[in-house]
């Protein structure tokens, strides 16, 4: 049976980039280069709620660190 990112029952993980951007990638599949589990897993519902809570600021990290200077 093949998984599906829409499945009830695919887990997921929650995955950060090197701009410190979120994602969610599904657990069965190896992760994309360029992207590190953050130690977060569930149901996409669970992993979408915990990336709403700690991702605040959507800009890229190479872009606040312009506009701070």
């Amino acid at each position: 049976m093949a998984m599906s990112f829409d499945s009830d029952t695919t887990q997921f993980q929650v995955v950060i980039n090197a701009e410190e951007q979120y994602s969610i990638w599904p657990d069965y599949k190896a992760l994309p280069a360029g992207w590190t589990a953050v130690g977060v897993s569930g149901d996409k519902a669970t992993c979408l709620a915990h990336i709403e809570q700690v991702w605040t600021d959507m800009r890229p990290l190479s872009l606040r660190q312009a506009m701070a200077n």
